[in-house]
């Protein structure tokens, strides 16, 4: 039996800023795990693709506000950051 993989840890080394950013950054970062892992069984980022991503920013966010979808934008930046991917997102 496997352990689910640890969100916080992988992002540990990335993020910075307030508390609350952090928190918020963490909070999307799981929700972004949970529905790819629910569409496509793939709850570690290492193996997402970027159609992943840009499915979780254009299908299941785009009937979220407009500030909500930057604020996942930011954190899909983020992960992206720390695959080392060069994968750009817009809204």
């Amino acid at each position: 039996m496997s352990r689910p993989f640890d969100m916080e840890l992988f992002l540990a080394g990335i993020l910075n800023g307030a508390y609350a950013s952090r928190q918020r950054h963490l909070r999307q970062a799981k929700a972004i795990q949970a529905a790819i892992s629910e569409r496509w069984q793939r709850d570690n980022p290492w193996t997402w693709q970027r159609k992943h991503l840009a499915w979780f920013l254009n299908q299941h966010v785009n009937r979220h506000s407009a500030s909500t979808r930057y604020y996942y934008l930011l954190t899909v930046n983020l992960l992206t950051l720390r695959l080392r991917k060069t994968w750009r997102f817009s809204l």
